[in-house]
């Protein structure tokens, strides 16, 4: 039922979206326009405005309903809704309005000279970065979100640019790392086909590259040249996420639970925000609902149940692909010793 009535709300917004921007159109772009405007139509275009500019935003950005909803995609929105209205409006009604598009593109302007200030920011601050990190004895996939967080901010340009970082260290300067092998780590991409899949993969894009790059270069060079340069990215990428994956385990270390698979995806679980965990079969016949559980769970050729499911106490945050965070109240682990990892945790339940 809850599904049914979230649909039904999408169709509507998109019927109102579909309206808004309909109905201007026809207003100022249909061989009714000369009789049904008057000759001072400056509230009607005001009118138009206030559709492009906040009622359109909105309606696409509660379409947009997965994603978080803040003042700069408004913005961004707001922005582009002025522009699609300084095309739409015919000169002779906009004339006076001319300089709220601009205004608009200020603003836009101003954040994003504010977002260069937060990277130059980061450089200023890289020195004192690094030693957090090297004070601190965790894994860097964790240590450094965790730095920038603290040092600079948690602002989503920082989040994608430490993302690049990770992605750029795990493909260039990781390979003398050797794999942890504590008492409290624990891999959970060995006994899988994950290795496997993700050089198939790159098998398959370098292929495809250079088939489609000999294809389509001499008709469109600009298209072949952004398809190689997407091909490329992918393979760092996937690169890196495998790197990522052999040399960050799970591992427990100071009461808390560091869980990731790659540069996808990684959660930090205190262990006394544990509230309940299944194993086994128990674990096995829950149905996962991805929208409140994460999933540490190494890609197959067969899609395989967890080992464990842990609940939350309170929602957890997950950083997810290039720093995006998304909160969880449960997680799905297979892992390659569940029961040496299920032991761990019952003597610390003891204790």
């Amino acid at each position: 039922m809850t599904d049914i009535q979230r649909d039904r709300r999408f169709y509507i917004l998109l019927f109102l979206l579909v309206l808004v921007l309909g109905s201007n159109a026809l207003l100022y772009r249909s061989p009714l326009t000369s009789l049904v405007l008057p000759a001072d139509a400056n509230w009607v275009v005001i009118g138009s405005l206030i559709d492009l500019a906040v009622v359109a935003p909105l309606l696409i950005l509660f379409l947009k309903r997965r994603e978080r909803i803040t003042v700069k995609a408004f913005i961004a929105w707001m922005v582009s809704g002025l522009v699609f209205a300084r095309f739409l409006i015919p000169s002779a009604y906009f004339e006076p309005f001319t300089y709220v598009p601009l205004a608009a593109i200020g603003v836009e302007v101003l954040i994003l000279l504010a977002e260069l200030g937060l990277v130059a920011l980061l450089i200023w601050r890289l020195p004192g970065i690094i030693r957090w990190v090297k004070s601190h004895n965790e894994s860097l996939l964790f240590s450094l979100p965790s730095a920038v967080e603290k040092r600079v901010g948690n602002h989503i340009l920082l989040q994608v640019l430490t993302a690049e970082f990770l992605m750029l260290y795990y493909v260039f300067a990781s390979w003398k790392k050797k794999v942890p092998r504590a008492e409290f780590d624990f891999s959970l991409h060995q006994k899988s086909s994950l290795i496997a899949f993700y050089i198939m993969l790159i098998h398959a894009i370098i292929i495809e590259t250079a088939a489609i790059h000999w294809l389509i270069h001499e008709k469109s060079l600009i298209l072949s040249v952004i398809m190689l340069l997407l091909n490329v990215y992918t393979v760092i990428f996937f690169i890196g996420n495998i790197q990522a994956i052999r040399l960050n385990p799970l591992f427990v270390q100071d009461g808390k639970i560091f869980v990731s698979l790659g540069l996808e995806k990684r959660i930090v679980i205190p262990l006394e925000e544990i509230k309940e965990i299944k194993w086994g079969r128990e674990a096995e016949e829950e149905k996962i609902n991805t929208k409140e559980t994460i999933e540490f769970i190494a890609k197959d050729f067969e899609t395989l149940p967890p080992h464990c499911i842990i609940e939350f106490k309170h929602p957890l945050t997950a950083s997810l692909f290039l720093g995006f965070k998304k909160n969880y109240t449960k997680t799905a682990i297979r892992l390659d010793e569940p029961e040496r990892f299920r032991a761990f945790i019952e003597d610390w339940e003891k204790n």
